[in-house]
C-alpha cells in the first residue's frame, strides 16, 4: 500500500478504484484485509485531506461511471468529511476545549506505563499491536479499524480519548482536525450522548476474516459521561473576491488550485505554507508527506506559469498587505492565524462548503436527506 505524495498519483489511484471496486465498494467496505488488500476501498483520504483532490472531483468521476442509487453509500462516505467540518465550524469550542483537555492529560500521562506500553503496542491484545504498528510504519487505517481501536483504547484499555486521538492526528496521513476529534468523539459516546461504539470480538473476528487470536473485550462499558452542551454558533462564511495583482495564502490541506473556485484570479504571487510546528507534534512521515505535497503543488503552478513560493509559517511576517486565505477550517492552521493575523485575513471558501454546511447544525442523517440536493447543484 502506497501513498505517493502527487495529485497525479491520486488521480491515477481515483481512476482504478473506480474502474476495479467501485461497484463492490457498499459490500465490502467494513472488511479489513490487511494493509496488502486495500482494494475494496478506495484509500484516497490522504490526498482528500490535503486538498489534492476533492471531494466534487471524486463523485462527479464516480458518477460517470455508475448510477448515484448504485454508489450512494460511497458518495455519503465521500461527504462525511464536509459534514463533520461544518459540525465543528458551526461549536468551534468543542476544538478549543479537545486541545486544552489534552493539553493537561499530557502532563498528567507523561510517565504512565500503562498508556507508555500502548502506544508501542505492547498490549494482552494481538489485533490492537498490529494497528499500533500499521498506523506508524503506514500512516493509514482502514476506517472500520479505527472504530475498534477507538472502542478498545477507551473502554477496555481505559485511556483518555483525547490521547488516542491525538496519536491519530500524529501518525495518519489523512490526519484532520474535524473528522479525527468528532470520531474519537463519538466512539466515547458524547458525540451523540449516550451512543458509544462498543467493539466486539465477534465483530473484529468476521471483518478481519480471522486474522486474529485472543481478542478479550470490555463488550459491557458505559458510555463517558460528558454533558457539555455546545450552543450552535450563528457564522457566516461569505467570500469578499480577492483584488488582482493580490497574494493567496495556501495551506497543507487545500493544495489543489487547479480545481478550486478562483483558480482562474489574478494573484500576483501564491504563498504555499509549511506548518510543523503544532500543538499536535506530527510524525516524520506525516512532515515529509505533507512537504512532497507542497512542492508537488508549486511544481503544478509553476506549469502553469504561476508565480509560487514555499515558506514556513514562521515567514508569513513577510508579507505586507492583507492576506487572501484559503480557508483552513478549524484546526491548528486557523488557530495559528487568528492568534497572528485575525486582522489581516481575508478568507475564501469553498462553495460546496458555503453551501453544505448550512445542512451541518444537526446530525449525520439530516444532512445525509440533504445529499441530493448537494449533488444538483455542484454536479
Amino acid at each position: 500500500m502506497k501513498f505517493l505524495p502527487s495529485r497525479a498519483f491520486a488521480i491515477d489511484k481515483l481512476n482504478n478504484f473506480i474502474d476495479n471496486n467501485l461497484s463492490e465498494y457498499a459490500k465490502l467496505r467494513n472488511f479489513d484485509y490487511g494493509p496488502e488488500k486495500r482494494d475494496n476501498v478506495s484509500c484516497l483520504s490522504p490526498y482528500i485531506t490535503h486538498g489534492v483532490i476533492s471531494e466534487l472531483e471524486v463523485i462527479k468521476s464516480s458518477l460517470k461511471k455508475s448510477s448515484y442509487i448504485k454508489i450512494e453509500k460511497f458518495i455519503q462516505e465521500v461527504l462525511w468529511r464536509i459534514y463533520w467540518k461544518g459540525w465543528l465550524e458551526l461549536r468551534p469550542k468543542v476544538w478549543i476545549d479537545f486541545l486544552n483537555q489534552l493539553k493537561a492529560l499530557k502532563e498528567k500521562y507523561n510517565n504512565n506505563s500503562n498508556y507508555l506500553n500502548v502506544i508501542e503496542g505492547k498490549t494482552n491484545l494481538e489485533c490492537f499491536n498490529t494497528w499500533i504498528k500499521e498506523l506508524k510504519n503506514n500512516n493509514y487505517l482502514h476506517n472500520h479499524t479505527r472504530m475498534w481501536f477507538a472502542s478498545i483504547w477507551i473502554f477496555t484499555l481505559k485511556l483518555p480519548w483525547q490521547l488516542g486521538a491525538e496519536l491519530f492526528m500524529k501518525h495518519l496521513y489523512d490526519g484532520d482536525a474535524a473528522s479525527n476529534t468528532l470520531g474519537w468523539r463519538w466512539v466515547a459516546g458524547i458525540q451523540t450522548q449516550g451512543k458509544h461504539y462498543l467493539a466486539t470480538e465477534w465483530n473484529i473476528n468476521k471483518f478481519t476474516n480471522n486474522r486474529f487470536q485472543n481478542i478479550k473485550l470490555n463488550e459491557n462499558e458505559l458510555p463517558i459521561n460528558d454533558y457539555t452542551h455546545y450552543q450552535i454558533e450563528n457564522k457566516i462564511f461569505n467570500n469578499n473576491n480577492p483584488k488582482e495583482n493580490e497574494s493567496l495564502i495556501i495551506f497543507d490541506n487545500n493544495l489543489g488550485y487547479e480545481e478550486c473556485d478562483f483558480a482562474n484570479s489574478k494573484f500576483e504571487k501564491i504563498y504555499l505554507v509549511n506548518h510543523n510546528e503544532r500543538e499536535i507534534e506530527l510524525s516524520e512521515n506525516v512532515i515529509n508527506f505533507k512537504k512532497e505535497l507542497l512542492k508537488d503543488q508549486k511544481q503544478r503552478l509553476e506549469n502553469k506559469s504561476i508565480n509560487a513560493e514555499i515558506i514556513d509559517i514562521s515567514e508569513m511576517t513577510k508579507i505586507k498587505e492583507n492576506i487572501n486565505v484559503f480557508y483552513p477550517a478549524i484546526g491548528e492552521n486557523l488557530d495559528y492565524l487568528n492568534k497572528n493575523y485575525s486582522n489581516r485575513v481575508n478568507f475564501l471558501y469553498r462553495s460546496i462548503d458555503q453551501f453544505s454546511w448550512s445542512f451541518c447544525n444537526k446530525g449525520f442523517f439530516n444532512f445525509k436527506n440533504h445529499i441530493p440536493k448537494i449533488i444538483a447543484k455542484f454536479i
